[in-house]
């Protein structure tokens, strides 16, 4: 696949997504390099902004099985991986597959569920297959989970697990739509919503190509050491409790040949990296309790660390 092709495609994913969200190309465009790179998502905003439409649109543009799990504080794990129930006509047990046996997995609210419920996903996202009754039961390919939650201060809302968020390739936000935007919004649900009208645009095998396509993105050897200095510097950074793991270096690496090719080039530059770096590593970093007391944020440390590592100058970088 070219590069002109790739472009063009990642082009009609985030056209046809943007039927939906108005006005955020910045989040719809993380949400797309995710999908491109191979990892899940998580979506953390406040209530009402379109986390969960953001989510349905992606689904919606990518042919295949699709499931929603609406995660709730009652919420077992069973119910995400599925069941065993006795067959009487045939004397045994067989099993029922749960919802996460799908290619898009919308996990609304994930933060609502308990963490018991919330760890049935880790084995799901990692290595794309589900254990249940001693036997490995694998995934559908290609595998894509997009997670929703609430901030945790709201009401009803439980932290996730350190290993659950280090999971997530990137975590992004939409924020409030401007003034004009909204107006937008109003519009175009006048009659009826726009996700009704939302149609694939790509089928699982575009996606499984797609990604293999992005893998091929150059990587100069300069930007593999900047990748990984940022995710260092997580690591010793005075305000970190906890700092990235490698899966940070491989999503600012893998996000970025994503970027690229949606930028139309295929080599990837320093401003790639740069520019997914809070979205792929602020929720894998944890600040010190005092730290946060004193408003100081994980995207703030990741941001400073940017500023102050020098960013790779030669050969093969533009």
């Amino acid at each position: 696949m070219s590069i002109s092709q790739l472009t063009a495609l990642t082009q009609q994913i985030t056209a046809n997504v943007e039927t939906v969200i108005v006005g955020k190309r910045e989040a719809v465009e993380l949400s797309v390099a995710t999908l491109l790179s191979g990892g899940h998502i998580l979506i953390e905003d406040i209530p009402g902004v379109g986390k969960t439409m953001l989510a349905r649109a992606l689904a919606a543009s990518v042919g295949g099985s699709f499931k929603r799990i609406q995660f709730t504080p009652d919420l077992l794990p069973a119910d995400i991986t599925g069941v065993s129930i006795y067959n009487q006509d045939m004397a045994r047990f067989d099993f029922q597959p749960g919802p996460i046996f799908a290619n898009v997995v919308l996990a609304d609210e994930i933060n609502r569920a308990t963490p018991k419920s919330q760890s049935a996903l880790l084995e799901a996202m990692e290595e794309f297959q589900v254990t249940a009754d001693g036997r490995s039961r694998p995934l559908p390919s290609p595998f894509f989970v997009i997670a929703t939650e609430n901030p945790i201060e709201y009401e009803g809302t439980f932290t996730l697990p350190e290993a659950q968020l280090d999971r997530f390739m990137t975590r992004v936000s939409i924020g409030y739509p401007s003034h004009e935007d909204e107006v937008d919004v109003l519009s175009q649900q006048m009659l009826v919503h726009p996700i009704e009208r939302v149609r694939p645009v790509i089928g699982p095998e575009d996606v499984v190509n797609l990604r293999r396509a992005v893998r091929e993105i150059h990587v100069d050897e300069s930007l593999k050491h900047y990748a990984v200095t940022l995710v260092g510097e997580t690591r010793v950074h005075p305000d970190v409790e906890l700092g990235a793991s490698p899966r940070g270096s491989i999503a600012l690496v893998r996000l970025g040949q994503a970027v690229a090719a949606i930028s139309d080039r295929d080599y990837i530059v320093p401003d790639d990296i740069k520019r997914v770096a809070v979205p792929a590593l602020a929720h894998r970093v944890v600040v010190k309790p005092d730290r946060r007391i004193q408003g100081v944020t994980s995207a703030d440390v990741v941001e400073q660390i940017l500023d102050a590592v020098s960013v790779p100058i030669g050969e093969g970088v533009s």
